[in-house]
């Protein structure tokens, strides 16, 4: 049973590593910047 959880995870990694890979080549730099700086820029300076 603890292998067929390990493998599972395996494959979940796996396709989890094979989105962002697709996402990274599919999109160009400026909105893959852009989405990058949003937890960096989340804060309002209005109060």
């Amino acid at each position: 049973m603890t292998y067929f959880i390990f493998i599972g995870d395996m494959l979940v990694m796996a396709f989890m590593v094979a989105v962002v890979v697709w996402v990274y080549w599919r999109t160009s730099d400026d909105v893959i910047n852009r989405s990058a700086r949003i937890p960096l820029d989340d804060e309002s300076t209005d109060g």
